[in-house]
């Protein structure tokens, strides 16, 4: 994540920097260093303002869970489906998806970031 998809990220939650940074438990000047530029954006702020996004939308919509979207045939052993978690397969390591079933967390979270699963979510 880079500062033009955080600061679009912030105002889409519908918080200032302020309750922004309390909520990610930040500070102030540290979000102002991530919209300016000056500082990247950690993997595990990226991974928060992501889940919040996803609810923010998922509790808008019934949403169709990644194993019936995907047809997965691996559901049983999947942490998404034990947790019913369908929406957040993109936040759970060990997800057996073929696209990320070998990927490092750090990996994992960028090749979600093409998946329809991921992206239905941020529409």
């Amino acid at each position: 994540m880079n500062k033009d998809e955080f600061v679009p990220a912030r105002k889409k939650l519908n918080k200032t920097q302020q309750k922004l940074a309390e909520l990610l438990g930040v500070s102030v000047k540290t979000i102002h260093s991530y919209e300016q530029g000056r500082r990247a954006i950690p993997s595990h702020i990226e991974r928060q303002i992501f889940f919040l996004l996803s609810n923010q939308r998922s509790r808008k919509q019934n949403l169709i869970p990644c194993w019936e979207k995907k047809q997965c045939a691996n559901k049983e052993k999947c942490p998404a489906w034990e947790f019913q978690s369908g929406h957040l397969c993109w936040f759970l390591c060990g997800t057996k998806c073929d696209c990320t079933a070998d990927s490092s967390r750090r990996d994992k979270l960028q090749n979600c970031r093409s998946c329809r699963i991921f992206t239905s979510l941020l529409e």
